[in-house]
C-alpha cells in the first residue's frame, strides 16, 4: 500500500509541476510575443480566424445573420489561436527544468525549504507588483485620478457580467453547484498530498502543525484576490487584443513594466522563475523520496545510504523530465489544474475512513483505491490509444450552444461593441447580406437586454474536439464516468457544461467512499489490538515541549490505548470523531471568519468605485 501510496504521489507531483511550467512558460513566451507584421502564413490565418471569432462574439448573438450564427459555432469549435512568441514554450520548459533538477538535486530537502522561504517573498512581489501600473494607466488612459478612480473606471468600462462572481454567461463554467461539488472535493483530497503530511510532519507540535498550516492556506486565498485585482485591471486595458487569457499577465508585463526602464520585467521573470522552481524543487524532492525509500529500497533494501542517494537523484531527473514533456503536451492550462486538483480522489477516502472508522479495513482500502485508480488514469488515458477512438463519432458529443439572455446597464465596452455591431450590419447592408432588423444605437446606463451564445462544448474530451482533414478529433483525456452515466441513459448533450463537470466531481467523492464502506462491511475486520494501538497513539497530543515528555506520553498510550476513549464522540461505536475542545472551537470559529473575510474582501473589491 505505501508502495501504491508513492506511486499515486509521484504522478500527481508530476502534474502538479507541469501546471508550473506552462503557466510559466505562457507568461514568459507573452512578453516576447510576436507582431502581427512578423506572423509565417500559416499563424496568420489562424491569427485572422480568431480576431474573426473576436468579432463575432463581441456582438449580440440575437443581431447576428444567419450565416453569422453558423459561422461563430464553427469558430468556437476551432478555438484558433492568435497569440505567438518568439520563444519556444516547449524549450523554455525544458531549460527551467534541467535548472531546477540541478539545483534542488545538489542542496537537497533542506535547501528546498530554505530557499522556498526566500522565494516566497518573491511570490508575493509578483502578486501585487502589477497593480500600481496598471491603476496609473487605468487613470491616463480613461481620465481617472487616484487609487478610487482605477477602480471606478473598472465598474464605467466592463459589461456589467464581468462583476457577477458566478453565473455569468462569460464564463459557463462557474455556476454555483460547479463551484460547491468543486469545494467540497478539494476539501476532500487536499489532505492526502504527501508535501502536505511532510510540512505538518514536521512542525515541533500539534499546535504549529494546524495553525501554521491553516495559515498557510488563508494567505493564498488573499493572493487569489489579489490576482483577481490585476486581472479585472488587465481585461479593461487588453481585454480586446488578447484571446488566450494564460497570456495576459505576460503580455501586461511588457507593457506596463517595460516602458519605466528599471528592470522590472526581468525581475517579474525572475519572480516567476523563482516561484515555479521553489515549488517544483520540493515536489521532486518529495516525489524522488517516495520512490527510493517506497518502491526501489524494498528490492535492494541493505545498500549504502550514499547509493539510495544517488538512486534518488535519478529518479529526481526522471520526475523533471516526465513532468517536462507533460506540460509540452498540455494545451489547456484550466483543464490541467482540474485533472490534478480531482486526482487524489484515488487516496482520499482511504486516508479519512482509516482515521475516522474502525470498521475500515485494507480489503476495503484496496477496493477503493483501484476502482478510482482504473477510473482516474487507466480508462482516461489508456482507452485514447485505442485505434480510432478519438475519432469516435459517439464520442465527439458535445453540449448544445444555447443562446442566453441577461438584462444589464450599459457600460462603455458594451456601447463600443453595440457600434460596431452597427458597422458590421451597415457593411453587410451595403453588399445585400444583412439580416434582421438594424441594430439600435446604445448609450451609456441604458437597460438593455444582451443575448450571448453558450458555445458547445466536448462532453467526453478533457481539451474538447479538434479537427484533422474535415473529421472531429477528440483531444486530451476521456472522461469515462461520462461516458458511462450517458451509456446509462441520461443524455448529457442536454445538460449545461457546468452541470457535467459537477457530475466527475461528484464521481471522485462519493463512489471511492461507497465503495470502501462496502467492501470492509463485507470483509473481516482489522486486529482489534493494533486499531486501538493506532488510535491511540492519533489521539495522543504532541506538545513539542520536550522528546523526554513526549515518549512519556506514548508510554501511557501503549499500557492504555483507549485512555482517550473519554473523549469520543460517539461512545462504543465504531467512529473516531472526537469532542471538540475550546483550542479546536477557536480554530474553527477563527477559520470561518477568515474564510468568510476573504470572500467579503472578494466582494469588497469588486464593488470598489461603483
Amino acid at each position: 500500500m505505501a508502495a501504491f501510496y508513492a506511486a499515486c504521489q509521484s504522478i500527481f507531483f508530476v502534474l502538479i509541476a507541469a501546471i508550473g511550467f506552462v503557466a510559466m512558460s505562457k507568461t514568459v513566451s507573452a512578453i516576447a510575443s510576436k507582431p502581427v507584421a512578423e506572423l509565417s502564413v500559416i499563424e496568420r490565418v489562424e491569427y485572422h480566424k480568431a480576431v474573426e471569432r473576436e468579432n463575432l462574439e463581441t456582438v449580440d448573438f440575437a443581431l447576428l445573420t444567419g450565416d453569422q450564427k453558423t459561422r461563430l459555432v464553427e469558430l468556437q469549435a476551432l478555438n484558433p489561436k492568435k497569440e505567438y512568441s518568439y520563444f519556444s514554450e516547449n524549450w523554455l520548459i525544458f531549460i527551467v527544468a534541467v535548472i531546477s533538477f540541478l539545483y534542488a538535486s545538489k542542496g537537497g530537502l533542506t535547501a528546498a525549504f530554505m530557499v522556498d522561504l526566500v522565494q516566497g517573498i518573491f511570490i508575493i512581489i509578483l502578486s501585487i507588483m502589477l497593480i500600481p501600473f496598471a491603476m496609473a494607466k487605468i487613470n491616463r488612459q480613461f481620465g481617472s485620478e487616484g487609487f478610487l478612480g482605477a477602480f471606478t473606471t473598472i465598474h464605467e468600462v466592463l459589461p456589467a457580467s464581468f462583476m457577477e462572481i458566478w453565473g455569468s454567461p462569460s464564463l459557463i463554467e462557474f455556476s454555483w453547484f460547479w463551484i460547491v461539488g468543486f469545494s467540497v472535493m478539494i476539501v476532500t483530497t487536499t489532505a492526502v498530498q504527501a508535501n502536505q503530511m511532510t510540512a505538518c510532519g514536521s512542525a515541533k507540535s500539534d499546535y504549529v502543525a494546524r495553525f501554521g498550516f491553516v495559515s498557510g492556506v488563508l494567505l493564498k486565498r488573499y493572493s487569489n484576490v489579489m490576482w483577481g485585482v490585476v486581472a479585472l485591471m488587465t481585461v479593461v486595458l487588453y481585454g480586446n487584443s488578447i484571446s488566450d487569457p494564460d497570456y495576459v499577465w505576460g503580455l501586461a508585463t511588457r507593457d506596463l513594466l517595460g516602458p519605466v526602464n528599471l528592470g522590472l520585467v526581468g525581475l517579474m521573470i525572475a519572480c516567476l522563475i523563482a516561484a515555479l522552481m521553489s515549488s517544483v524543487s520540493t515536489f521532486m524532492l518529495t516525489a524522488a523520496a517516495l520512490i527510493t525509500n517506497n518502491l526501489y529500497r524494498p528490492f535492494r533494501p541493505n545498500c549504502s545510504e550514499g547509493h539510495y542517494v544517488w538512486v534518488g537523484r535519478i529518479f529526481s531527473a526522471l520526475y523533471m523530465l516526465f513532468s517536462a514533456y507533460i506540460a509540452t503536451q498540455s494545451k489547456g492550462l484550466f483543464e490541467l489544474f482540474k485533472m490534478t486538483m480531482m486526482f487524489n480522489s484515488i487516496l482520499a477516502a482511504a486516508f479519512w475512513m482509516g482515521m475516522l472508522w474502525r470498521r475500515s479495513n485494507r480489503a476495503g482500502a484496496w477496493a477503493s483505491m483501484v476502482f478510482m485508480f482504473v477510473a482516474t488514469v487507466i480508462l482516461p488515458f489508456g482507452l485514447p490509444f485505442l485505434p480510432g477512438l478519438r475519432a469516435s463519432a459517439y464520442l465527439s458529443k458535445t453540449t448544445e450552444a444555447v443562446p442566453v439572455a441577461r438584462t444589464y446597464t450599459a457600460r462603455e465596452m458594451d456601447v463600443q461593441q453595440r457600434d460596431r455591431a452597427i458597422a458590421s450590419w451597415d457593411k453587410l447592408k451595403a453588399i445585400g447580406q444583412s439580416g434582421g432588423e438594424r441594430p439600435l444605437a446604445l448609450k451609456a446606463g441604458e437597460k438593455f437586454e444582451k443575448v450571448v451564445l453558450l458555445p458547445k462544448k466536448s462532453i467526453f474530451w478533457s481539451e474538447g474536439i479538434g479537427y484533422s482533414h474535415g473529421q472531429a478529433v477528440g483531444k486530451g483525456y476521456l472522461k469515462a464516468e461520462l461516458v458511462v452515466l450517458d451509456r446509462l441513459g441520461w443524455d448529457l448533450a442536454k445538460n449545461s457544461y457546468s452541470l457535467n463537470e459537477t457530475l466527475t466531481f461528484l464521481f471522485r467523492i462519493i463512489p471511492p467512499f461507497l465503495i470502501l464502506m462496502l467492501v470492509a462491511l463485507l470483509t473481516k475486520p482489522q486486529d482489534q489490538g493494533l486499531l486501538d494501538q493506532f488510535y491511540g497513539k492519533l489521539r495522543t497530543p504532541v506538545l513539542g515541549n520536550s522528546n523526554v515528555e513526549d515518549e512519556r506520553a506514548m508510554e501511557l498510550t501503549r499500557a492504555d490505548p483507549n485512555r482517550f476513549n473519554h473523549l469520543k464522540m460517539f461512545p462504543g461505536s465504531n467512529w473516531e470523531f472526537r469532542v471538540w475542545n475550546r483550542q479546536d472551537w477557536a480554530g474553527v470559529i477563527g477559520s470561518c471568519v477568515a474564510a468568510v473575510s476573504v470572500v467579503a474582501l472578494l466582494v469588497f473589491v469588486v464593488s470598489l468605485g461603483s
